[in-house]
């Protein structure tokens, strides 16, 4: 099956295109730039370097979140448009799975998450099972400070991904100590093909137009707009 990824939910923006189980062409970049206006060019340029016409296409995949509430946004809305254009399938995984692959050798836990601001993260828990990364407790938007305490009951090792793990290594290593393992660079990444993969294996959403975002919580102006309504300031 021919497929394209799209991940546009945190800084890492990825695209890539498979054929069945061989990645033909992917490409990633980790820059604070406007994913809005690079999507569409990059699928275009991979597209045109691997040879594959929009024709050509069976499934669209798409990260759906957690994430940057506008990067979600930007990936479901360009993955929606190209599956109800080409009448093909669409399929949703969490960025946080697809961040765990990069787990898939670890012997013990994997935590993948992203910065969510205000002292929270976007996170979960998965391990290998004979490189099967199988989930352990399902992505929640948390305290860190509370998932850590969470984690410090876990007697295994546990390894954190993640490209926001200079914000919070030295709060992890305080409340872990040796248990805590941080990967290569390399591996802090969620790789395009990586979802690609995944999205092989997951059933298409029944309806194109019912694919939503997992945002996990609200936006910051649809918080500040409730807090004004609950004190009466909105009528």
């Amino acid at each position: 099956m021919k497929a394209i990824a799209i991940d546009t939910t945190n800084l890492v923006m990825g695209v890539a295109i498979v054929d069945g189980e061989k990645v033909v062409g992917e490409m990633i970049t980790n820059l604070k730039k406007n994913h809005s206006v690079r999507l569409m060019p990059a699928i275009s340029q991979l597209m045109n370097e691997v040879g594959f016409k929009p024709s050509d296409l069976q499934r669209v995949i798409v990260a759906h979140g957690p994430g940057s509430y506008t990067g979600v946004r930007i990936g479901v809305t360009t993955a929606k448009t190209l599956a109800w254009t080409l009448n093909i399938p669409i399929v949703g995984v969490s960025s946080l799975e697809v961040l765990a692959q990069n787990g898939r050798f670890f012997n013990g836990y994997i935590c993948p998450f992203f910065d969510a601001r205000r002292g929270q993260v976007y996170t979960g828990l998965y391990k290998a099972v004979h490189q099967d990364v199988q989930v352990q407790e399902e992505d929640r938007l948390v305290l860190l400070k509370d998932w850590l305490e969470t984690l410090k009951n876990l007697q295994e090792r546990i390894l954190f991904l993640s490209n926001d793990l200079a914000l919070h290594e030295e709060a992890i290593k305080a409340a872990l100590g040796n248990r805590a393992v941080f990967p290569y660079v390399s591996m802090q990444n969620p790789r395009p093909s990586e979802l690609a993969l995944l999205g092989l294996t997951k059933e298409p959403q029944p309806n194109t137009h019912e694919m939503v975002p997992q945002y996990l919580q609200l936006a910051e102006a649809e918080v500040k707009w409730l807090e004004a309504q609950n004190k009466g300031e909105i009528k």
